[in-house]
């Protein structure tokens, strides 16, 4: 699971004796039963309706996902696309690849596959799901770091220009990238710890099921590393990159406004002394050719800062599509540790496949992101993966017509055919 929430394999178990005693393990009460504090039968309700859906959208959000981003890394890496910002990209779209990629034997297992219990929640199968919530939290936790970077460099190559290729270059970038794929998991720690494979006997059938649960270490003075668990997934993993963006996103828009602002001056400042030019030169032959110069460096100034622009409304997007889906997880969390045990089983674990899916979806979209805002991605994915036929054929003039009585050709049409 995306977010940590303890026993993914043991909650659709009718024929397990044992079920209540998971909730009771983590000191709340079975939530099939008692008076709803805090999320009401609105939200029971709904979740089973989505859990009969999810499994079928996550499957194809991840293969559509893992199509997506192998294609950003095939189109990033190509060497007209080097830079650093696109090095930071390439190192998101890897890791947004491999949680997609890990969670499709995810999601057949819980949601698709139907098995007799013996099998689902044999030892083998709890292993595999107790990997999943600490391999897909790890490298969910790399592309927040990397999302946080990628608006970091984009604040100071709009906010300091100047210094923006001694602090932001390729070799501070890759720096940067490696150490999210370090320092990420030392951060997961906590969650590591805090789970395990439990085992419980069937009173009926004699048969052993296995279970992810609070470990030992988790339920401690009170559940003290759960607690902690939990501060370090909402509040560092979550709140603090969300605001972080938040902060740099207004400063980014900002930065927009006041550059549309400045390009604005010029181009005024440059038509009124092009005006003021041509009446002081007379028609001289001088003046506009002094005039034109200035006009062509206005020019390739105006679009410089456009391209700028398009580059930073794109990674703007990115980072919208961040806070939409990661804030409300972080909130939760948060609200878990504060509200107790009691919040977490009547409204977080109903809202987990929510928060996966929001999460599955946000690491998959980039790509119609990048195509839809970036000229220069679509140019090289078109470059790249355009059929080789297509550039066999192309459009030569063929005159069909005659010559009129003034030398004239009359009657060209353009063929398309195959260069030999």
């Amino acid at each position: 699971m995306l977010a940590p929430t303890p026993s993914p394999a043991m909650d659709a178990v009718d024929d397990i004796a044992t079920t209540a005693d998971y909730y009771n393990a983590t000191n709340g009460t079975d939530p099939g039963g008692g008076t709803s504090v805090y999320c009401g039968a609105g939200l029971e309700s709904f979740q089973s309706s989505y859990r009969a859906g999810h499994g079928i959208i996550s499957l194809l959000v991840c293969l559509f996902g893992s199509v997506a981003n192998g294609l950003n890394i095939a189109v990033l890496t190509r060497r007209e696309m080097a830079s650093p910002t696109n090095a930071i990209l390439t190192g998101l779209a890897v890791a947004d690849l491999l949680v997609m990629l890990e969670y499709i034997p995810f999601a057949l297992h819980m949601y698709l596959l139907i098995r007799p219990p013996s099998e689902k929640y044999s030892y083998p199968w709890t292993v595999f799901v107790l990997f999943h919530s600490n391999f897909a939290q790890v490298f969910h936790t790399i592309s927040i770091w990397l999302t946080v970077t990628l608006a970091v460099w984009r604040y100071i190559a709009v906010a300091h220009p100047a210094r923006n290729h001694e602090w932001c270059n390729m070799r501070t970038t890759v720096i940067a990238i490696f150490s999210g794929y370090v320092i990420c998991p030392l951060l997961c720690i906590p969650v590591y710890l805090t789970f395990s494979i439990q085992s419980s006997v069937d009173a009926k059938t004699n048969a052993t099921y296995y279970f992810v649960n609070l470990s030992d270490m988790g339920k401690f003075h009170n559940g003290l590393l759960k607690n902690i668990n939990f501060w370090v997934y909402s509040v560092v993993i979550k709140l603090v990159p969300c605001a972080a963006l938040t902060i740099l996103s207004l400063r980014l828009i900002f930065a927009l406004l006041e550059t549309k602002r400045r390009r604005q001056q010029l181009s005024m400042g440059s038509s009124v002394h092009q005006a003021l030019n041509g009446g002081a030169s007379g028609g001289g032959g001088g003046g506009k050719r002094k005039s034109s110069r200035r006009a062509n460096k206005s020019q390739r100034l105006v679009e410089k800062e456009k391209q700028t622009d398009r580059t930073t409304k794109m990674l703007l997007a990115v980072l919208l599509l961040f806070l939409i889906t990661e804030a409300p997880q972080g909130l939760l969390g948060l609200l878990s540790v504060l509200l107790g045990n009691q919040f977490f089983q009547e409204c977080y674990v109903k809202l987990g496949d929510v928060m996966d899916i929001l999460a599955l979806i946000n690491s998959a979209i980039n790509f119609m992101v990048y195509c839809c805002m970036s000229r220069q991605f679509r140019n090289t994915f078109n470059t790249l993966f355009r059929p080789r036929l297509l550039n066999a054929w192309t459009m030569v003039p063929q005159t069909n017509g005659h010559e009129d009585g003034n030398g004239h050709t009359v009657g060209v049409t353009m063929t398309q055919v195959t260069n030999v």
